[in-house]
């Protein structure tokens, strides 16, 4: 019996040229690019379909995690920036605590790294900014929403305690807003002598103490109002007026002075 040659191995053309089997391998026809060029088509017009929304109606007219992958547009120039704006809500909650968040904690995040923490914290510190210059020029007690508005964005989302003075002159002009001290979760040293001795450096006739409780309850606890009355103890034959401890967190604020404690 003659064996047969199998088709296409008898040096004749009964199969497909090389060039034809190439085109087939790696699909080289002009009919395999749209689909890539339609994924990056809708990738640009969803990005701009939330620009034109954002122009149109401002924050209001997007939510948070869209307003995130809005600022993560300049990190990834060409990439899908919705699942990782999503996934930092899902991680951390809210938009205020995305951008409070530890660099670290944001870089838990795949695809987050250096350049996405730094455009999050340019957020969070321009808001700081701007709530800050709203009552740098006017006396803190006449303007006390935005003094709360600026305390809360400035430490009430951060998971570590933080203990802040605001030093005021005589008619309660801001001389200066310092962090006296950082701690842990639940505890931040503070020492009534070098807070007296700061304020007698600027000059300062009244203070306003803050921290910040990153449980998010912002209850006063006894150690606090102990904290509170020693420090008033020290100042008040100095001439240093305590005029409120304020504790913020994420559900909102205690004042001292409202609750009568001091």
């Amino acid at each position: 019996m003659t064996a047969r040659k199998p088709a296409g191995h008898d040096g004749h053309s009964h199969g497909k040229s090389s060039a034809e089997e190439q085109s087939v391998l790696f699909d080289t026809s002009p009919s395999a690019h749209p689909p890539m060029a339609t994924a990056v088509d809708d990738k640009v017009g969803h990005r701009q379909r939330l620009r034109d929304r954002f122009r149109a109606g401002g924050a209001v007219a997007v939510p948070d995690y869209e307003l995130l992958e809005m600022i993560l547009f300049r990190v990834f120039p060409r990439g899908d920036t919705k699942p990782i704006a999503k996934k930092l809500m899902a991680q951390f909650g809210s938009f205020a605590e995305v951008v409070s968040a530890p660099p670290e904690r944001l870089k838990e995040i795949a695809g987050v790294g250096d350049r996405a923490v730094d455009e999050l914290k340019l957020i969070k510190a321009a808001a700081e900014r701007l709530t800050r210059g709203a009552i740098a020029n006017k006396p803190a007690l006449s303007s006390w929403s935005g003094v709360l508005d600026y305390l809360r964005l400035a430490q009430g989302f951060d998971m570590r305690e933080q203990f802040r003075i605001l030093f005021l002159d005589k008619k309660n002009y801001l001389l200066a807003d310092e962090v006296q001290g950082h701690g842990t979760v639940d505890h931040t040293p503070v020492y009534v002598r070098e807070v007296v001795k700061r304020a007698l450096e600027l000059s300062s006739s009244a203070i306003i103490l803050v921290h910040n409780h990153p449980s998010g309850d912002p209850t006063p606890s006894r150690a606090d109002i102990d904290m509170t009355k020693l420090i008033m103890d020290a100042g008040r034959p100095l001439g240093i007026m305590v005029h409120d401890h304020v504790i913020v967190g994420r559900n909102g604020h205690a004042s001292f002075k409202a609750l009568r404690l001091i």
